[in-house]
């Protein structure tokens, strides 16, 4: 048996290839959208992909099944049998089993994430014939935690999926042998749990001596609580609302992509005319020093899909500014990831082009934290903290308006509008993401504080 995982750092997610070299078939698990990464690496272990299939429905990307399935000789699609699924797949049942050549395929219908989550127990039979090798278990166990039951419903909804979660813990995943490597789907960087190891693998042995929830397993009442503790779970993106209804539904294959157009710009200003959005990937400092007005900001990196799916509108019309022209793919596979159009075009020559056209740009004040400390002790500006609850929850500073940054888009009427505003994160990125909304949403005075909490901690400035 042949094994590869592809870990990709912007969405916390990983995918997964397991191929026979007896007979040359191999399996997809939870595909990302841009595919050919696999059909490469299928390619050179001289593999053909015959079986693809998602753990569940996803609510943090869309899933790659479409485009695995748009293609001549397209592999069989699996999906739960548990599942409410559109797109057409052969539905996998608790307990089913699916031989190809040496590897063996244990369906196990594992909820508590979702409904209909599966989880696959992968057997090397050219090692061991009864013996699993490895469990691919979506959201079932990730490393040092569990995935979040509460992404489709209110709290009571959350409660019945935890204690199905707690059932599914008891009967069938620890009752694994502890030698079974576990290969989740949601790792580091996801925020489809509040505490992931940043390991990409683990063993169920481990898991049960390590794994802080898992201890709490044998008394319902005490798992189910820690699991609905959503003070310590990241706040949801706003683009998370339109994912799992695509991905049950079946996501549309992109076919041919054509790449963008450089445009001048009296192209982009035209464009902002008639409504598409400047989104600016460079720096929060780059972006401070000057640029279009109205661009949102989200620096390209690893965090780039998150917060490009909180301030995007679901069907934007995107304009991209770039730091250099070989970001440009980057960006559009970021946007493609979590169901956003293809860019209409990017700033040729960048800020320096737009500078020299004589046209306006803004600028956003960046300022240290101990120039923070003095204009909040002498009443100039209000701090708005738009960090995860957890973090705010470790230490504020006292007085600060507290509004996670995914929930700003739906709470931009509450932020006071009396004074100036200065925003701190934790390091400076997501504030200058949430200056750039609230400039352009709410046209208010704001100030990013460079170095966030970090350096607001570092400086030993108090905190409550």
């Amino acid at each position: 048996m042949w094994f590869q995982q592809f870990y990709l750092n912007s969405l916390g997610h990983a995918s997964y290839l397991v191929g026979d070299e007896k007979t040359g078939q191999a399996l997809v698990f939870d595909p990302r959208r841009d595919v050919d990464i696999y059909r490469q690496a299928a390619r050179d272990q001289g593999f053909r992909i015959t079986y693809a299939c998602d753990s569940h429905g996803h609510n943090d990307y869309l899933s790659g099944l479409g485009e695995l399935a748009d293609s001549p000789h397209s592999p069989q699609v699996w999906g739960s049998a548990a599942g409410e699924l559109s797109y057409p797949h052969r539905p996998l049942a608790d307990g089913e089993q699916i031989e190809f050549g040496d590897v063996g395929i244990e369906v196990m219908h594992t909820p508590g994430h979702t409904p209909e989550h599966i989880s696959l127990l992968v057997y090397d039979r050219s090692a061991s014939a009864d013996s699993p090798a490895l469990l691919l278990s979506g959201g079932a166990l990730l490393v040092g935690d569990l995935a979040r039951p509460d992404l489709l419903g209110g709290e009571e909804q959350a409660r019945r999926h935890a204690e199905v979660f707690c059932d599914t813990i008891q009967t069938k995943l620890l009752t694994l042998p502890d030698h079974v490597e576990v290969f989740p789907t949601h790792v580091a960087g996801s925020l489809c749990g509040g505490n992931i190891g940043s390991r990409l693998s683990t063993t169920v042995g481990y898991e049960k001596r390590a794994n802080a929830i898992l201890a709490e397993v044998s008394e319902k009442d005490e798992f189910v609580r820690q699991c609905l503790r959503l003070d310590n779970l990241p706040a949801v993106p706003p683009y998370w609302r339109r994912m799992r209804t695509q991905n049950m539904a079946g996501v549309d294959p992109l076919g041919v992509l054509t790449e963008p157009p450089a445009l001048p710009a009296d192209d982009v200003a035209a464009a902002i005319n008639r409504g598409a959005i400047v989104l600016d990937t460079r720096s929060a400092e780059a972006f401070g020093g000057g640029h279009i007005p109205g661009a949102l900001n989200v620096g390209l990196g690893s965090a780039f899909a998150t917060w490009a799916g909180t301030v995007l509108p679901a069907e934007a019309e995107i304009l991209l500014v770039l730091d250099r022209s070989s970001d440009l793919w980057e960006a559009i596979w970021q946007l493609l990831r979590i169901g956003y159009p293809m860019p209409t075009g990017w700033l040729a020559g960048g800020m320096s082009a737009w500078r020299t056209s004589a046209r306006p740009v803004e600028l956003t004040p960046q300022i240290t934290v101990h120039e923070l400390k003095r204009r909040l002790d002498q009443g100039e500006v209000t701090l708005l903290d738009v960090r995860q609850p957890a973090e705010w929850a470790a230490g504020h500073t006292e007085g600060a308006t507290f509004i996670t940054g995914a929930e700003l888009p739906d709470r931009l009427d509450e932020v006071p509008a009396d004074k100036p505003i200065a925003v701190t994160c934790g390091s400076g990125y997501r504030s200058s993401v949430a200056t750039s909304l609230l400039a352009r949403e709410r046209g208010l005075p704001v100030i990013n504080v460079a170095g966030g909490m970090t350096a607001w901690h570092r400086a030993g400035y108090p905190t409550t």
